[in-house]
């Protein structure tokens, strides 16, 4: 629907005149039409992204020592591809759209689409295809409400042997041990003379008594939250290098060498995807190797130490972004090298001076953002694991909003100081540099603050699913009865 605007004419408004100071803007019907496509395009992409995770990581079997392995490489090679698709967009397929056809340009992410769609399909017979067992959100709000009926009871002495203990003979979670954390919810695993126990040992009213394996699965969502408001904060230093430095971009000198070729300013981001695209195969072929043996860890290192070393990269990131923008505010004062129209003078730094601060970025996103999603794969319930992708994409809309409301407190409290706006539209008259200082002060707050919740934080212990634990009983049932 998107290409058909473009391919269309009466899908489109005309295009303006060079002789009219004014152009026509699109009609109801047109703007519709539109929205509908980015709407199916939302849709679409809501339903892939958080389950391709999920998915993909459940084609290996996390109970053999390759499957295990398998697991943790799927996360870094998922993203070399992500990346390297963004990487093709914003180069071959930007340049179709500005030099040949909007039409072409956006046919080709449909054809794209389409085969995708297609070899999917063909695949669909050696899926290993995990089926549901209803809505974890159930299970969730059942323990919530649990709990808040029993808050007024006495919390048990020996929490893990006198709450109750039940677990479905078919159900996919492992089993968890017990924790000691929030322990408010363990209320909810009382039993009361109230409560009834079936011959199969459930609960005859799950909204009056819960199993402690449900609260343990409630504490791992609980447990994760603080985790992932850290990188919500981490991603607003992300964001900056895909917004801002496009302004930045196109009030520099954007030639390669002494060529006329100019790097177009929204491209610049390709050198943190090339980065990632890099740094992740030799970090999954010879840097994990490496770090295994050292540290006898599947992963080499932790995954919170993972995350954590992507965000001390965000914070020299931005240290470094608000250097070179200092740099490139002051040469544009002094020594420009032209005007751009509506902006202001083009400074005659390089715009290959922002390479620095990108390799830090696309770094330091392949530490934290590949090292988060296995994170909330591993840590999740297994019937939890979609979620567990959505919430990562969650968290990256939630930087964005987060920095927009962090642009517009800036811009308004500067632009009634008596030093001027720090973010005008013309770069050269504020002083964007301050506000990379402040983003690189919110991401040392941010660090610390991680540090501390991931000293507190308890990663999950488990055993054998139930599932698995029934299909070893069947088959000792049957060796036995063969015997």
């Amino acid at each position: 629907m998107i290409q058909l605007t473009a391919a269309i004419k009466n899908l489109h408004p005309p295009h303006c005149r060079k002789e009219s100071s004014t152009c026509e803007g699109p009609t109801t019907g047109q703007m519709a039409f539109l929205l509908v496509g980015f709407g199916s395009l939302l849709v679409g992409a809501a339903g892939i992204r958080p389950c391709n995770l999920a998915f993909g990581a459940d084609q290996f079997n996390p109970n053999t020592e390759s499957g295990k392995k398998g697991i943790n490489s799927f996360f870094n090679w998922y993203f070399v591809t992500i990346y390297f698709a963004v990487l093709v967009s914003l180069t071959l397929i930007v340049y179709i759209q500005s030099n040949l056809s909007w039409a072409v340009g956006l046919a080709i992410p449909a054809a794209l689409m389409l085969l995708s769609f297609l070899v999917f399909y063909m695949g669909s017979k050696i899926y290993v295809k995990v089926e549901p067992t209803g809505s974890p959100v159930t299970s969730i709000v059942q323990v919530i409400v649990v709990a808040a009926k029993k808050r007024h009871l006495k919390p048990p002495e020996n929490p893990s042997v006198s709450l109750f203990t039940y677990v479905p003979p078919k159900s996919m979670n492992s089993k968890l041990a017990y924790t000691y954390q929030f322990r408010l919810l363990d209320k909810g695993a009382i039993v009361t003379p109230a409560d009834h126990i079936s011959h199969d040992g459930s609960p005859t009213d799950p909204w009056n008594l819960c199993s402690v394996q449900q609260v343990e699965e409630v504490k791992c969502l609980l447990r994760v939250i603080p985790i992932w408001f850290s990188a919500v904060i981490f991603y607003v230093a992300i964001v900056q290098q895909n917004t801002l430095l496009v302004f930045q971009a196109f009030q520099s000198d954007r030639r390669v060498g002494h060529s006329n070729f100019k790097i177009p300013a929204a491209t610049y981001t390709i050198f943190s995807m090339l980065t990632m695209s890099i740094w992740l195969p030799l970090y999954d072929r010879k840097m994990v190797p490496l770090l295994r043996r050292l540290t006898r860890r599947d992963t080499g290192i932790t995954l919170l130490q993972r995350m954590g070393i992507g965000m001390f990269l965000a914070i020299l990131c931005m240290l470094v972004s608000a250097i070179v923008e200092e740099q490139r505010r002051t040469l544009a004062l002094t020594k420009s090298v032209g005007v751009e129209p509506r902006k202001g003078a083009i400074s005659s730094m390089s715009g290959l001076w922002f390479i620095p601060q990108l390799v830090l970025s696309g770094l330091a996103e392949s530490f934290t953002s590949v090292g988060q999603v296995e994170f909330y794969y591993k840590q999740f319930p297994e019937n939890m694991r979609s979620i567990a992708g959505s919430i990562y994409f969650c968290g990256m809309a939630g930087s964005s909003y987060l920095s927009t409301l962090l642009i517009s407190i800036v811009h308004r409290m500067t632009s009634k100081s008596s030093s001027g706006n720090w973010i005008p539209e013309d770069l050269n008259r504020g002083r964007l540099d301050h506000f990379y200082y402040i983003v690189a002060a919110l991401q040392v707050l941010n660090f610390g603050y991680f540090l501390l919740c991931a000293t507190w934080y308890k990663y999950k212990e488990t055993g054998s699913t139930s599932l698995e634990l029934h299909e070893v009983s069947k088959q000792t049932e049957t060796s036995a009865n063969g015997v």
